[in-house]
């Protein structure tokens, strides 16, 4: 092996994820409720079925994981309303903040440098006790 080859040992997941969040200020459930009233947008990467069975925070916009980056770039030709620039305040949310890690610190790279995640996600968020709808009744 090659010195320039050592350099690209390949990193298991759990390390990953320990570098990524290293590199973001991750909230709580209680600071991303207060983040989402000041203006902040709370993003929900997960599929589907998981907002059908537990629900969705209200007011949140529903991004599958595949869509984010198109749909959250400002530059970008599909992007959301609300995607109104580089210092928009987004929390990611999955279901229990692993996944919105990586998608936080992707969003990082398409210099959306406010990009957080919420830790221990939804779940987190629903034993906060903080406030969620039925995704059926029109969210």
């Amino acid at each position: 092996m090659s010195s320039g080859e050592e350099h690209h040992i390949p990193v298991g997941i759990d390390e990953l994820l320990e570098r990524v969040r290293a590199g973001l200020v991750r909230v709580g459930p209680q600071e991303a409720y207060e983040a989402a009233a000041s203006g902040a947008l709370l993003v929900d990467i997960r599929y589907a079925a998981l907002r059908e069975r537990d629900g969705v925070i209200p007011g949140a916009l529903v991004v599958e994981r595949n869509e984010l980056e198109w749909r959250l770039d400002p530059q970008g030709t599909h992007r959301v309303a609300e995607a109104t620039g580089h210092d928009v305040r987004i929390v990611v949310l999955c279901n229990e903040g692993y996944a919105s890690s990586l998608a936080a610190a992707s969003l990082h790279r398409l210099g959306l440098h406010r990009a957080t995640d919420l830790t221990g996600g939804f779940q987190a968020w629903r034993a906060a006790g903080l406030p969620v709808t039925e995704a059926r009744g029109g969210a």
